[in-house]
């Protein structure tokens, strides 16, 4: 008996940070984002970025066409930067998160309500903020590059970008330090209402599936499901702050997101703030679905 004590203490003094299970869960769970959603990612940028008169007629035509051109690795163009810092991002933010649920939890023995999940996921999600900008502003620009070359701030054709490394530092050369931070606002527009609805979603569909279950314990396919819907409610809150800050971050002759706003509806219509959104949703659900199995996988695996 005494030797079983002695183990179970044993195991319990070998268990990881709480802090750290976050961040390496989180690292797998936007890896396998990443993996699975990258090619519809690509296909919403092109769709949310076209010129006027539009280039593509929908996702599938879109689709067609980079096949067409560049092959089966046209969609996963500008992988690079989100394969290693959505990762990282995701790390932070399930860390950011598990840090604010305690902190609102504050030693209380009653579980937090739905709000205050929705706020420690808001609060992750303007933390993640500031990581999530000058990644999808170097990947929206590999993934919008034409294969001729792209057009500088002074209007003048320079060849291609060779990849993320090269692309930021042309960035940064043309722009400033701070112009990889461009589209940081609409980031912080986007990202705080998503992550709400992300962990609200998530959490409460995972407390319906418990209890439908006999047993009260979550299968796979609860999990799958719940993260894949949490997918689809992140973006119900976020889509056209997404479409501004991807054509805003795209086009350095834009001064304001005003200036986005007022051309975008003027050119394009309404409609054009939910350019791209088919792609998204088609890789909201398998994308955060792989993310939050992941992620449960991961904890389980360190618990």
């Amino acid at each position: 008996m005494a030797s079983l004590q002695l183990q179970n203490k044993h195991r319990q003094q070998q268990k990881l940070p709480k802090l750290a299970q976050d961040v390496i869960a989180g690292t797998f769970g936007g890896w396998a984002q990443v993996l699975v959603g990258q090619p519809l990612d690509t296909l919403k940028v092109r769709l949310q970025t076209q010129p006027s008169p539009p280039i593509y007629r929908n996702a599938t035509d879109c689709f067609r066409q980079l096949i067409k051109q560049e092959g089966p690795k046209g969609l996963y163009r500008g992988v690079a930067p989100p394969l290693a810092g959505i990762g990282f991002c995701n790390a932070v933010m399930f860390m950011s998160n598990g840090y604010f649920r305690r902190l609102l939890q504050n030693d209380r023995n009653k579980p937090l309500s739905i709000f205050e999940i929705g706020l420690a996921g808001s609060m992750a999600g303007s933390v993640m903020s500031f990581l999530n900008c000058p990644i999808e502003l170097l990947k929206v620009k590999l993934q919008t590059q034409d294969p001729k070359g792209v057009i500088n701030i002074y209007g003048k054709l320079e060849p291609p970008f060779k990849g993320v490394i090269d692309c930021g530092i042309r960035s940064v050369r043309s722009q400033g330090l701070m112009g990889i931070y461009r589209g940081m606002g609409m980031t912080l527009l986007r990202d705080i209402p998503g992550t709400f609805a992300y962990f609200v979603c998530y959490e409460s569909l995972k407390s319906v599936f418990k209890l439908m279950r006999n047993d009260g314990e979550l299968k796979t396919i609860d999990l799958l499901m719940a993260g894949g819907f949490s997918g689809f409610a992140a973006w119900l809150p976020s889509y056209p702050q997404d479409v501004i800050k991807s054509c805003y971050q795209n086009e350095s002759r834009f001064k304001s997101y005003r200036q986005v706003f007022t051309e975008i509806l003027r050119v394009k219509g309404p409609k054009a703030f939910f350019n791209g959104i088919s792609p998204a949703m088609a890789r909201a659900f398998p994308a955060n679905a792989a993310t939050f199995f992941a992620y449960e996988m991961a904890m389980k695996a360190m618990s």
